[in-house]
């Protein structure tokens, strides 16, 4: 049972960081003339049991400007915020995993 919540914790975590690699590929690429916004499915790869490590998918449904180019500073800002506090929650359960397992090791020993 641990080593399943670990494996998804880290896998979430995974998924958290290469959203941040993607997010800030899209900011860097703000004034990129038909650069189109990038995003991690989130839903999908948890489906997916392929193994392979995550991709970035266009993300469809957004304003484009005249030249061609789709990043909103404003979203991507909102998306680093939120992928912190999913990766700070993600890293608190994780720990606390850490800790049960902590436990229940000491009292085995005391017991």
């Amino acid at each position: 049972m641990l080593d399943r919540v670990a494996g998804q914790l880290e896998h979430y975590m995974d998924l958290l960081s290469a959203r941040q690699k993607v997010v800030a590929a899209n900011i860097a690429n703000a004034d990129t003339p038909g650069y189109r916004t990038q995003d991690i499915d989130f839903q999908a790869e948890f489906e997916s049991a392929a193994g392979m490590g995550p991709h970035a998918v266009e993300v469809s449904g957004l304003p484009v400007k005249n030249d061609g180019n789709s990043v909103s500073l404003d979203r991507e800002a909102r998306l680093l915020a939120e992928n912190a506090m999913r990766f700070q929650l993600a890293t608190t359960l994780l720990r606390s995993q850490i800790r049960m397992v902590r436990s229940a090791i000491q009292e085995g020993r005391s017991g």
